[in-house]
């Protein structure tokens, strides 16, 4: 009798642990809500048991199902930098400190966006032109109004992470640089809190954080991966990074993605592919978030001898420029928007250049303009179309600020113009207005130019607010 009365407490007793009320590792205390959207709660209890979250003056009830979830939708509230506490209750209750609503962004890619705030943890080297912003920001006062919450670089059911923390938390040093000084410029410009996640994961690639279905269910992919299993796209298992690092954060209510990917889709040579892969990830997680509103701000990748590495595929000198302009492509995804970094490079010798401050301060224009109304200049020229008159060619663009100018107040450089025989020589680009006019004594009928078209170029042509212009060819020769 005593041992089934033990037995049954045991039961009894799991029972109870199980059937309490928890809460996926990204909603805890410190946590930053978005502002302006249906916020949702959600996670797991007994199945029909009834859930309440209250916050900030809301009382919000779900049911949990079959599966033993549960999840609901805390109404659109306005920021606030005022810390609140969040009541969940079930069969047990739990209660969240220190939770303020503001601007939520995810933060993904790879090394470059791993890039910690702390460039020592990777033996990064420091910048050579000016102050390390980096170190500044570590050793000073912190601002009360940014939170982030670190993802690990660990493939696990459970997401490696500790939760949401402020700024003092030592985890800071280990953060996203890019992300972290997105946030300083947001939480500065807007004065409300900012909450970033930071999963990224250095090395990877876009196929890495796509899950598998989604080729399986893609027009353009579908056919090449039907019927298999363990099916890989240009090598590599698709989904890995995002079942992971990814997928445990969803539904987790975002403003936004900002995104620094695509060295490794370039050492495959993945020029063709890489727009529709990209895209493919992004539908997907929008459709999984459910949310088409997501933007997407994102880094073209920087200058770097890839014509020098040792890989499987050798590299010629222009693969970069080519691939700069399948990143340009992406510019007509829904609220996308894309900054260029050949300006932020000390070494081309370094694929991980250290001005991440200036990469996050360019992703913050985006957002500055596009989501918060703010009119400030958020893009450096984009080519738009071209004109060819007599022994010259005549260049339109489109962002071109208060004005183009060459950032060093020398003549502007990296231009080549060809004739019919596509042979490209040497040019000189002269400013008009906002054209540019581009001649070479070697080509007297030009019929195209190229800008920057060379994985070396760190050329001066940019705008007044010296945001540089994106490489480009008028051409669509192969």
């Amino acid at each position: 009798m005593k041992k089934l009365t033990f037995l049954s407490f045991a039961i009894l007793s799991f029972l109870s642990v199980n059937a309490q009320v928890h809460l996926p590792k990204v909603i805890t205390n410190n946590m930053v809500l978005q502002r302006d959207k249906p916020v949702a709660i959600w996670g797991t209890a007994t199945p029909g048991e009834k859930i309440t979250v209250t916050f900030a003056g809301q009382t919000k009830t779900a049911v949990t199902d079959t599966a033993e979830n549960w999840m609901l939708k805390l109404d659109p509230m306005k920021a606030s930098a005022e810390p609140q506490k969040m009541i969940i209750t079930g069969s047990n209750t739990l209660i969240l400190d220190n939770i303020l609503v503001g601007e939520v962004w995810l933060c993904s890619g790879q090394s470059n966006m791993e890039y910690p705030l702390d460039r020592k943890l990777k033996k990064y080297t420091a910048p050579k032109k000016g102050e390390d912003l980096s170190d500044k920001e570590l050793a000073g006062e912190k601002n009360p109004l940014i939170r982030f919450l670190y993802v690990e670089r660990k493939l696990s059911p459970i997401l490696p992470t500790n939760g949401w923390k402020d700024c003092n938390d030592s985890t800071l040093r280990y953060i996203t640089a890019t992300g972290y000084f997105f946030a300083i410029e947001l939480a500065e410009k807007l004065k409300v809190p900012v909450g970033i996640i930071s999963s990224s994961w250095g090395g990877t690639r876009v196929e890495q954080w796509t899950p598998p279905a989604s080729y399986e269910q893609s027009p353009l992919f579908k056919d090449t991966v039907a019927g298999k299993k363990n099916f890989k796209i240009d090598g590599m298992i698709p989904g890995k990074m995002f079942e992971g690092m990814i997928k445990p954060l969803i539904p987790y209510t975002l403003k936004g993605l900002i995104w620094y990917q695509g060295e490794s889709n370039l050492m495959i040579h993945d020029t063709t592919t890489f727009v529709s892969k990209t895209k493919l990830m992004l539908d997907t997680w929008k459709r999984l978030w459910k949310d088409e509103s997501l933007r997407f701000y994102y880094t073209q990748i920087a200058p770097y001898y890839y014509s020098k590495r040792k890989d499987k595929l050798a590299h010629g000198t222009d693969l970069l420029a080519y691939y700069w302009e399948a990143q340009a492509q992406c510019l007509a995804f829904p609220n996308s928007g894309m900054i260029v970094t050949t300006d932020l490079v000390d070494d081309l010798s370094n694929i991980h250049p250290s001005y991440k401050w200036e990469v996050g301060r360019r992703l913050s224009l985006w957002a500055l303009a596009k989501d918060y109304g703010q009119k400030v200049v958020y893009s450096g020229p984009l080519y738009k179309s071209m004109t060819v008159k007599k022994n010259s060619i005549e260049l339109s663009f489109t962002q071109t600020g208060s004005g183009l100018i060459a950032a060093d107040d020398q003549p502007l450089s990296w231009f080549i113009i060809a004739g019919a025989d596509r042979k490209f020589y040497p040019a000189e680009a002269v400013i008009k207005g906002n054209k540019l006019i581009v001649t070479s004594k070697d080509v007297l009928n030009p019929v195209a130019v190229r800008f920057a078209w060379d994985e070396t170029a760190m050329p001066n042509f940019c705008n007044k607010e010296k945001l540089p212009a994106s490489p480009f060819r008028t051409d669509n020769w192969k």
